[in-house]
């Protein structure tokens, strides 16, 4: 750890110096933008100590990198967000002792990398470089290069340096948590309000849970795999909510709902004038979860051009703005879901084969409400409570006749198609009774147990074995069996008479 520094200004500090150093503190805190009072700072630096040119690099502790953020003089834009291993170079070795460095002669030094002077085309001859410190930890290095002079840099320069470094951290850490705050804030606007429940007990649904609770320790891309209305959106939230990253945000996209334009946009930001309509810099979304999660929804429907995008984002982390040439970098778990087979869409030439690989690092198949159907009850259950709340109405209960409709249905548009019939039956019902004629014509048509033929029939005797599974393992005690159930003990009581169920003998 490096030691701490104290900001003390060289006694012999010349009048012109001391000028442009109070000009440079007014300057780095005239403004919260980051950006820009990163630029203050190398301009104010290559001001302060009479140099060329300076830079201003930016230390990514969870990558160990050092970034170029600002730079004047010297033709020094186009290392704008260059990055290189912290542990490298002089930069490097700033951070690594948390000491100015000055170096006479750059030509005889064996940290020096000279390809940036010559990217740059700019001859550096001399160099000085100071940590940017915030309590007690190098967050970043000032670097100033040439004096304008011809001459040498003094020693007294190395502390008048070091407090200009001190003084920049100050602006840049209240910068960065200005831009954090209103990504954040941002991001709230962004993500709907409100934790959904993740409801049932059936093998299948807790199976997918202990898959989500593994992987989200874990940085690694997830997809989500099922039918359309399964709970993926659910599933993506509770990986995130789970997961060390659960105090950042989590960023929701549906990939299928905006035109290719509109989509690159949204996820990677935008530059101003980068096209008709494009008055302002925009923040994408990717930008907008660094530290947290991404969800990318129908994943399967992007288009060809933004799955290239997608593929260098999920490989480098990194991507350019629409209209930009500066390189974002963003730490980001990409959680991705789709209800296509993305196996068929690459035979057909429409999925990057490549991209698929990046996406299925860990998958997820959710399986659809037919195949659990012992938390229909339950679900129902939920569904009721939640809608009477939405209607302002009292909770409904639900008709043996229309408890029997609605556990025969076959539910081809899964958990979506179960909250959208239990809401218009809540309405209906009116705080009454939910009977059958409140559900939708095929539902209420559906036959009683004993008339059921075919998969209903092998449906409803699959009910009937949980029920008999779950007596049986509680002992016939029914308040037991209806919590390992997950029902209340009236719908078990109802089941147990629906289907003549009784106790040995």
């Amino acid at each position: 750890m490096p030691e701490p520094k104290t900001s003390i200004l060289p006694t012999s500090l010349p009048a012109e110096a001391l000028s442009a150093l109070v000009e440079a503190s007014a300057a780095i805190n005239d403004t919260l933008d980051l950006p820009q009072t990163l630029a203050a700072i190398a301009r104010s630096a290559a001001a302060v100590m009479q140099a060329e040119a300076s830079s201003v690099l930016l230390l990514d502790k969870r990558r160990n990198k050092l970034i170029f953020k600002a730079a004047h003089g010297g033709g020094g834009d186009v290392l704008l967000n260059e990055e290189f291993d912290a542990d490298l170079g002089l930069g490097g070795r700033v951070v690594s002792t948390g000491k100015t460095v000055r170096v006479t002669d750059v030509h005889h030094e064996q940290d020096w990398f000279s390809k940036i002077s010559e990217k740059v085309q700019f001859p550096t001859r001399s160099l000085i470089a100071a940590p940017m410190i915030h309590k007690e930890q190098v967050i970043g290095v000032v670097e100033v290069m040439n004096k304008a002079d011809g001459s040498e840099f003094a020693d007294a320069e190395l502390s008048l340096l070091q407090v200009f470094a001190n003084l920049a951290a100050s602006g840049a850490i209240h910068a960065q948590a200005h831009h954090k705050l209103k990504n954040e804030a941002t991001a709230l606007r962004t993500v709907v309000a409100g934790e959904e429940k993740i409801v049932g007990q059936s093998p299948a649904l807790q199976q997918v849970l202990n898959l989500a609770r593994r992987v989200a320790a874990s940085n690694a891309t997830v997809l989500l795999l099922g039918e359309t209305g399964t709970g993926k959106e659910l599933i993506a939230r509770y990986i995130h909510h789970v997961s060390p990253r659960n105090e950042s945000a989590f960023i929701a996209v549906n990939c299928a709902a905006l035109p290719e334009t509109l989509l690159e946009s949204e996820l990677f930001g935008h530059e101003k004038g980068a096209f008709t309509g494009a008055v302002s810099q925009k923040v994408g979304r990717f930008e907008l979860a660094d530290g947290g999660t991404i969800f990318l929804d129908e994943i399967g429907d992007i288009s060809p051009a933004i799955q290239i995008k997608l593929l260098r984002v999920l490989q480098e982390r990194q991507f350019v703005r629409v209209g930009g040439t500066q390189t974002v970098v963003s730490d980001v778990r990409v959680i991705a879901a789709t209800n296509r087979n993305l196996q068929q869409a690459i035979e057909g030439g429409d999925f990057r084969q490549d991209l698929y690989y990046r996406l299925n690092v860990f998958p997820i198949d959710l399986p659809p409400l037919r195949h659990r159907l012992e938390d229909v009850p339950p679900l129902i259950e939920h569904f009721i409570g939640h809608a009477a709340g939405q209607l302002a109405v009292p909770v409904p209960t639900v008709s043996d006749d229309a408890m029997a409709a609605l556990a025969a249905h076959q539910w081809p548009g899964n958990i979506r198609e179960l909250q959208n019939i239990v809401e218009r039956a809540v309405l209906l019902a009116d705080g009454q009774v939910i009977e059958p004629e409140h559900l939708p014509r095929e539902l209420a048509a559906t036959q009683p147990p004993e008339s059921a033929t075919g998969d209903a029939a092998s449906l409803w005797d699959y009910e009937k074995a949980l029920i008999v599974k779950a007596l049986t393992d509680a002992k016939w005690n029914q308040s037991k069996a209806a919590r390992a159930l997950g029902i209340s003990r009236d719908n078990l009581r109802y089941r147990i008479k629906k289907y003549q169920i009784e106790k040995p003998a």
